[in-house]
C-alpha cells in the first residue's frame, strides 16, 4: 500500500512514531484501510458462497451440478475484492494511510487471492471424484502456499518498483478461477493450477497497473462480470463468453512476461550487455 513514506511524517513538531505510542490503545483505520477491509469481506463472501453452493448439492445427493449463480457471485466477489486491492493503495498515497496498512493489505490479499482460489480449486476437485479429490488438495495447497510465500516476498522488497516480480496475487488468484471455470479434466486442471501457483512466486516480471493499464484492468473487471451474469442466467452465448474470458485471461498471463522480456532484450540495455 505504499505505507513506507509514513515513517518519515511529523505533525505538529512530533514524530509519527510518538503519537503512535501515546495512541497505543487505539485502532485508528485510515481511508485505504476500509477498501483493504473491503478486500477481506468480499474474500469471506466468495468462501462463503462456494459453500453455500456445496451444501446445495449435498442436499440433492450429490446429482445436481454446482449452482451456477453461486458460483458467479463468487467470482464477482473476488472482482470486486480485486478492485478494493487496486484502489487501496492509490487512496492511501493521495490521502495518507495507516501504520498498520500494509500488514493488513498482506492479511486481507491471503484470504482473498490466496484461501479463497484455493478454495476454489477444492470445490472443483470434490466433485470429479475421490481420486482426483486428492489431486486438488495438492493444487489448492500449492496455490494458499504460493500467495503467501509472494506476499511475503513483496512486503520485503523497496517500494518505488514499475514491475512485481512474479504474477501479481489477484490476477494469479483470477487466473486459477478461470482454470476451475473451465472444468478442465484434472490431468491438465492440476498441472495448471500448478504452474500458475509457480508463477507467482517466479521471477518473471509484470508490469504495475498505473494509468491507461490501471483502466484496462477496470474494463476487464467489469467485462467480466458482463461475462459470468450472462452465464450464471444461462443466456445465449453466455457459456462461450465465459469460455472466451477465461481463455483470455490464461493467454495474458503467459503472454505479458513475455513481452516484457523482449522488449528488454530489444531495449538499449540489451546492447550493453
Amino acid at each position: 500500500m505504499g505505507d513506507s513514506a509514513l515513517n518519515d511524517r511529523t505533525l505538529d513538531g512530533r514524530a509519527v512514531d510518538d503519537l503512535d505510542a501515546a495512541d497505543s490503545g487505539r485502532v485508528r483505520l485510515s481511508v485505504a484501510d476500509y477498501f483493504t477491509l473491503g478486500n477481506a469481506l468480499c474474500g469471506f463472501m466468495a468462501v462463503c458462497r462456494l459453500a453455500a453452493a456445496q451444501l446445495e448439492q449435498f442436499t440433492h445427493g450429490g446429482v445436481v451440478p454446482l449452482n451456477r449463480r453461486d458460483l458467479a457471485a463468487a467470482v464477482v466477489f473476488l472482482l470486486v475484492a480485486a478492485v478494493c486491492d487496486l484502489f487501496d493503495g492509490k487512496v492511501a498515497r493521495r490521502y495518507g494511510g495507516s501504520r498498520m496498512g500494509a500488514e493488513l493489505d498482506n492479511l486481507a490479499d491471503a484470504i482473498s487471492f490466496g484461501f479463497a482460489p484455493a478454495f476454489f480449486v477444492i470445490t472443483w476437485g470434490v466433485f470429479a471424484g475421490d481420486r482426483d479429490a486428492g489431486l486438488s488438495v495438492i493444487a489448492a495447497v500449492a496455490v494458499l502456499l504460493a500467495v503467501v510465500v509472494r506476499l511475503a516476498r513483496f512486503a520485503t522488497q523497496p517500494p518505488g518498483q514499475t514491475y512485481f516480480t512474479g504474477l501479481p496475487a489477484p490476477l494469479g488468484a483470477m487466473t486459477v478461477v478461470a482454470i476451475v471455470l473451465l472444468s478442465p479434466p484434472p490431468v491438465a486442471g492440476v498441472p495448471a493450477i500448478i504452474f500458475v501457483a509457480w508463477l507467482m512466486v517466479s521471477r518473471l516480471e509484470y508490469p504495475k497497473p498505473s494509468g491507461n493499464l490501471a483502466a484496462a484492468v477496470l474494463v476487464w473487471i467489469f467485462a467480466s462480470v458482463g461475462c459470468l451474469s450472462a452465464w450464471a442466467l444461462d443466456l445465449p452465448f453466455g457459456d462461450v463468453l465465459l469460455f472466451s474470458g477465461a481463455g483470455l485471461v490464461l493467454l495474458l498471463v503467459v503472454m505479458v512476461p513475455l513481452y516484457t522480456l523482449l522488449a528488454r532484450r530489444g531495449g538499449p540495455e540489451a546492447d550493453e550487455l
